[in-house]
């Protein structure tokens, strides 16, 4: 999974896969997929699922959901063959990273957008007031209450996270993916947070297409520095 989401074309799969080690002679040496002559046979395995798959949401919002190598193991991002169909064919493109910004995003800028040349214009962070207040030491069965001091306690969590997206040197966006539970003044001390962060931030009580509308408008006002 990990090399059809990296490949670009069928030349460059083909490649990948002929450096696969299957094997070491007993004085050591690696034996490939090449050496085997087992590369086309793969190939030809992989040729449709090497196309990227379009799809539609509820919302009847375009998508491309291609690969999903696992970021414990591999990278943990969709394809590159996917990312870069949907910039020829759209104004803007949001794309995931598994396993969070401790491991997910930090393979997606060191890995995909080196291999594939990619240069994002944004990070957008998603976040819950749940998450954090679990993260401060409440139990799961309180989450539902409000408690500041928990939610004051776990944001350092919320901080880390930004702090290791910054190096990387593009503007990040911290979203809130809201709750019935959430209280107004738990999203009020994340915002205020983000704001002395010096961060932008959006709260997303509602539907995919109001995420989509303000994702892409703070999108458009973040500047690479």
């Amino acid at each position: 999974m990990a090399i059809l989401c990296l490949a670009t074309d069928m030349h460059d799969l083909k490649r990948r896969l002929g450096r696969i080690i299957v094997a070491y002679t007993y004085d050591g040496k690696p034996v490939t997929a090449d050496d085997l002559q087992a590369t086309g046979a793969m190939a030809a395995l992989l040729k449709d699922a090497l196309k990227p798959n379009l799809i539609q949401t509820l919302e009847h919002t375009p998508a491309i959901v291609h690969g999903g190598p696992f970021a414990n193991i591999a990278h943990g991002c969709n394809s590159v063959r996917a990312t870069k169909t949907a910039l020829k064919l759209a104004d803007y493109v949001i794309t995931e990273a598994g396993f969070g910004a401790d491991l997910g995003a930090e393979k997606f800028f060191d890995i995909k957008c080196r291999k594939a040349d990619l240069k994002p214009d944004a990070v957008v962070l998603v976040a819950t007031i749940r998450a954090l207040k679990y993260n401060g030491g409440v139990a799961k069965a309180d989450l539902a209450e409000e408690n500041l001091e928990a939610l004051k306690k776990g944001i350092v969590n919320l901080e880390k996270h930004i702090e290791n997206l910054q190096k990387y040197g593009v503007p990040v966006v911290v979203t809130l993916n809201s709750f019935v539970t959430d209280t107004k003044a738990e999203t009020d001390y994340v915002e205020q947070f983000c704001h002395e962060e010096r961060l932008r931030s959006s709260h997303f009580p509602k539907s995919g297409k109001k995420v989509a509308k303000v994702v892409l408008h703070l999108q458009t006002k973040c500047l690479r520095p």
